[in-house]
């Protein structure tokens, strides 16, 4: 039984335990800022079930990693029945905002207006497609919702991370190249396929440069999009001495029409690791992106862990 001025005696007392002085002091957790931007993630290509799925798991990445951070989804191509548009999705974190400083004037409390933006938007996108990206300031432009757009994600040494898991998947490259053992199946050249015409594949060559650097073999980018890209890289790969080769789709997975990726891998006649999708580094530079653009936390750290 407990007294006014704290437990019955005899009873154990919880004491807080002691912050740990030091440099191996532990960081204390991020949260969300009250009343902070909400993150808009905008999600391109066809909507489908599949497509809100990853969506929905790239999110729960975002918040494990920001506490009490409040996330929205919005399709670029969606129908505001079943999967809301992007400009849907501003609009509703724009009102939203607005209701909670209205709600709280109205209790009496002591509040700034709401200034700056009510959003940042995230594109789901490894690399820059410049006819998706303008689509989404045309959608930002349409909800009239005050929002920052952030860059992609990529290039970053944690997609090429994700880009080496995903080729260990499929055994297509050695999980951990400090291992002395060998995959049978493992590519000698790689080709890192995207989507976004001449400009995404430069930006793709960024990270299959670390790429190459990871699997101590070639990497050379290709556009999905471009007719017979894949397999023009493909060739130039084998012409220089690679004689099995891979695609590494540099691709979260909406962003590429359906088929468009196979067709490639079938006319460069070789195998082919799934797309990056809701590999936890996606949610980890999604959340980077929204803090960095705030200013309420440091970015993910440059480097990446070796498999």
């Amino acid at each position: 039984m407990s007294t006014p001025t704290g437990p019955a005696s005899g009873l154990p007392v919880r004491m807080p335990r002691p912050r740990q002085s030091g440099r191996h002091r532990r960081p204390e957790p991020v949260v969300a800022p009250e009343g902070a931007a909400a993150l808009v993630l905008a999600v391109p290509g066809t909507p489908s079930s599949a497509s809100r799925s990853l969506a929905e798991e790239v999110i729960s990445i975002a918040r494990s990693e920001l506490p009490g951070l409040n996330a929205l989804i919005g399709y670029v191509d969606g129908d505001d029945a079943e999967y809301p548009t992007l400009a849907s999705a501003l609009a509703h974190s724009a009102a939203e905002r607005i209701a909670r400083f209205e709600q709280a004037t109205a209790a009496g409390r002591e509040v700034a207006p709401p200034e700056g933006p009510a959003a940042v938007v995230v594109p789901l996108l490894a690399g820059p497609d410049n006819a998706l990206v303008q689509r989404i300031r045309q959608s930002i432009t349409e909800s009239q919702a005050p929002a920052e757009l952030t860059d992609v994600l990529g290039p970053h040494p944690l997609l090429a991370e994700a880009l080496h898991v995903r080729l260990s998947e499929a055994g297509l490259a050695r999980a951990d190249r400090a291992r002395l053992f060998t995959v049978a199946t493992a590519a000698d050249g790689i080709v890192l396929a995207t989507v976004g015409g001449e400009e995404a594949v430069q930006a793709a060559g960024i990270t299959g440069m670390l790429l190459a650097a990871r699997l101590a073999v070639p990497v050379m980018a290709a556009a999905l999009d471009v007719e017979g890209s894949v397999a023009s890289i493909a060739g130039q790969l084998k012409d220089s001495g690679s004689l099995q080769l891979a695609v590494a789709p540099y691709l979260v997975g909406p962003e590429v029409a359906d088929g468009l990726l196979d067709s490639a891998v079938k006319e460069a006649g070789c195998a082919a690791a799934e797309p990056l999708g809701a590999y936890p580094a996606i949610g980890k530079l999604v959340m980077s992106m929204y803090t960095t653009a705030l200013g309420i936390a440091p970015p993910v750290a440059q480097g990446a862990q070796a498999l």
